[in-house]
């Protein structure tokens, strides 16, 4: 069974990123640096075949803590397709795959996480870049195909490494880029009810394409901060199994977000420089940030937004 509609993109507005032309609008800084995936590139890179069960793929994003693993062939590390946190948020409750769940296995949590394989729920058509595509083209991939993770290969099709978001702010970022977080954060920022459930999280992920939402208290006062990793981590961990006392899947969905969820957020101004948001999040170990004015939240700014405008930036 595989996905039957289209994941609408975090943010629609995105397309201030591209030309008239359709093409990303890249800066005279990234066409002249000098990388290309091979240097760029992230080792090793952690892996999953596609009959590895579905708990496997989530205890091994637990255990190295990514939200995407390559499904490779087993005994070539050649690309076969592409696993992320969301795919398994989906199957977790969160979109139509979670329809496995409830029609093949019945609802039964150990048989949805025991003996479903990555196969059913993976990306078969992964997006990559080769070691010999230079910075343009992996943002360029990036963005046209509205990905936050690429793995690079070599000749034969077997993995040489991982590019993620992150890879690239890093090496970009300038301790002060001249733009504003006001003017690429997202204004409308998506939250969920600290009374929901994770199943509640997980179908407004999926329904809108994003992978943290705050969690605010009645009063309106943010408490933390839920995200794709964080329901993938309560499955990998075998959290899950402390909070059912039955087999049933829409059991452990019942969970509270705050169970799950991280208390705390980091937060920045609206009219900090994009290169100081960079830094904030490096030294706090997130990849995004909340921004608060006055006490008040006015957005989200994450690792996309600070890439594509320092990608787009012109001097």
């Amino acid at each position: 069974m595989r996905r039957g509609a289209i994941v609408p993109p975090r943010r629609p507005e995105g397309i201030r990123w591209l030309r008239s032309d359709g093409m990303p609008n890249f800066s005279d800084r990234v066409h002249k640096h000098p990388g290309d995936a091979k240097i760029i590139a992230r080792r090793p890179v952690y892996t999953v075949t596609k009959t590895a069960t579905i708990l496997m793929a989530a205890e091994e994003m637990t255990r190295y803590n990514v939200r995407a693993l390559p499904v490779v062939i087993p005994n070539s590390e050649k690309l076969e397709g592409m696993l992320t946190a969301m795919d398994l948020v989906n199957y977790f409750g969160g979109g139509e795959l979670y329809n496995i769940v409830k029609n093949r296995h019945k609802d039964n949590i150990y048989s949805a996480l025991l003996r479903e394989h990555v196969e059913s729920v993976m990306n078969p058509n992964p997006v990559y870049v080769t070691i010999y595509d230079k910075l343009p083209k992996i943002l360029e991939v990036m963005v046209l195909k509205n990905v936050g993770v690429v793995p690079v290969v070599m000749d034969d099709g077997s993995i040489w490494g991982i590019i993620t978001e992150h890879d690239l702010v890093r090496e970009l970022v300038e301790k002060k880029v001249g733009v504003k977080v006001s003017e690429v954060m997202t204004k409308d920022v998506i939250t969920i009810e600290s009374s929901a459930t994770i199943k509640d999280a997980a179908e407004r992920m999926v329904k809108y394409g994003i992978r943290r939402l705050p969690v605010v208290e009645e009063n309106g006062g943010i408490w933390g901060i839920i995200t794709a990793k964080d329901i993938v981590r309560f499955f990998g961990s075998h959290d899950v199994f402390r909070y059912t006392e039955t087999t049933s899947m829409e059991e452990a969905l019942r969970t509270p977000v705050k169970v799950v969820a991280a208390p705390g957020y980091v937060t920045i101004n609206p009219e900090a420089d994009v290169g100081d948001a960079a830094t904030l999040m490096a030294e706090k170990g997130t990849s995004s940030l909340l921004v608060v004015e006055d006490g008040k939240l006015k957005g989200i700014i994450t690792e996309r937004d600070i890439l594509y405008a320092i990608a787009a930036q012109r001097k």
